[in-house]
């Protein structure tokens, strides 16, 4: 029990963003190297993951994450400080990289972070590769959605 518990207590930061403006094809758990400071303030759920995105560099077989605002720990001292916007580099293995960039090259496809939560006391990023959504899907997202909750809510009334 004290394991579930434990697990609970920390948090799972999601990028409900990038589910609105991209269709989500595949998902991948990586690791993510981070600063002392940096690990702090993700575990106070100051992250903003909206903006953010990742690239793999095919010369050195590497992933980057680019645009994640991970805002200062407001306890940290001077030397232990970092960069909000730095772009931080992603653990994953080479086959996993290799795959991704099989899986970006296609036109219109893009890494986006879709959440970030601790495992076992580290920090995990799952990425998604995706597709952008035009804006005729998300106003067709929309309203099926809410003609879903409308017959919910008919459905849940009494009838006389």
């Amino acid at each position: 029990m004290a394991k579930n518990s434990k697990q609970n207590q920390t948090p799972h930061i999601n990028n409900r963003r990038a589910w609105h403006d991209y269709n989500i094809l595949e998902k991948l758990e990586v690791g993510i190297a981070l600063r002392g400071s940096e690990v702090k303030s993700i575990r106070s759920a100051q992250v903003s993951l909206a903006e953010g995105f990742a690239r793999v560099d095919p010369k050195r077989m590497e992933l980057f994450l680019y645009n994640v605002d991970i805002p200062q720990y407001a306890h940290s001292s001077g030397t232990n400080a970092h960069e909000p916007l730095r772009a931080r580099k992603l653990l994953a293995h080479k086959r996993q990289i290799a795959k991704l960039v099989g899986a970006t090259s296609a036109k219109g496809t893009t890494l986006v972070p879709l959440a970030m939560y601790f495992v076992r006391g580290m920090v995990k990023l799952e990425l998604g590769v995706a597709t952008g959504k035009k804006h005729y899907d998300k106003r067709q997202k929309v309203k099926s959605r809410d003609a879903d909750r409308d017959i919910r809510r008919g459905m849940t009334r009494k009838v006389i």
